[in-house]
């Protein structure tokens, strides 16, 4: 699969200040989300570049795990579009899903399925070549080498969130979604997770993250998004941000 054309005007390069096209990885306009009577995206408008990592903060309740649900189309808006390098969700949802890879609050795994049952069918869902090869790889790698043949359902929540981590990089996704990935994890879980995300960064993919850990995101990607109000309230780079930037951002969420 090859990488679609630049859909975006150039943006400066960090080395000469030249100007190179900046190619979308996501793109959301307009988004509109409601519940009943109460509106959770209220014309929401972003952007992810490919090889940028983006946190988005904000409080509870306020909307972003809906955000990255819509993102993934697992919800759908009531109005507004997302496109994935091009691609628009509304029209070419199966297409765009294989540049994505997400870990939200559900693992997304089948309970009574073994660890090495569950990669094995979403690795032919996905039709990732080699699916053995790939999944030794990524048993090594998040030190799931002993939880193989156990039962999803018996795994502890650590353990949940490394085999989502697995099923969600099986087919090499261009972009990375995660829902306050870290929530539970122990510190060495914690470690495979941050390396994950540095590794993503540094092969130039595109991850997107909700964290609370304010200081966390911050250090762990390029911009800082802050939710409030059902709108991007704050998009600026990670190092003009603190943390006091974000909380002073914070508003009462609705239900989302």
């Amino acid at each position: 699969m090859t990488t679609p054309a630049p859909v975006q005007q150039g943006s400066p390069t960090r080395a000469t200040g030249t100007t190179q096209p900046a190619v979308l990885a996501v793109e959301a306009v307009g988004l509109e989300k409601s519940f009943g009577n109460s509106a959770v995206l209220r014309g929401l408008d972003m952007t992810v570049r490919d090889g940028e990592a983006v946190a988005i903060f904000g409080a509870n309740g306020v909307g972003k795990s809906t955000l990255l649900r819509t993102l993934t189309t697992l919800t759908r808006p009531d109005h507004g579009s997302i496109s994935v390098y091009g691609r628009d969700l509304s029209k070419e949802a199966e297409s765009a899903r294989l540049w994505l890879g997400a870990v939200l609050h559900s693992p997304m795994l089948y309970g009574d399925m073994t660890v090495r049952e569950n990669l094995t069918f979403f690795g032919k869902m996905f039709r990732v070549p080699d699916l053995d090869e790939r999944i030794e790889e990524l048993v090594a790698r998040l030190g799931l080498g002993a939880r193989l043949e156990q039962r999803a359902r018996e795994l502890s929540h650590g353990y949940q969130k490394r085999a989502a981590l697995a099923r969600a990089m099986l087919h090499r996704p261009r972009v990375l979604l995660l829902d306050e990935a870290e929530t539970g994890l122990d510190e060495p879980a914690r470690k495979v997770l941050d390396t994950v995300i540095a590794e993503h960064r540094a092969a130039g993919h595109a991850v997107v993250m909700t964290t609370h850990s304010i200081e966390r995101g911050i250090a762990e990607s390029d911009r800082v998004f802050v939710l409030a109000g059902g709108r991007i309230a704050l998009d600026a780079p990670s190092s003009r941000v603190t943390p006091d930037d974000v909380t002073d951002l914070y508003s009462d969420p609705g239900e989302a």
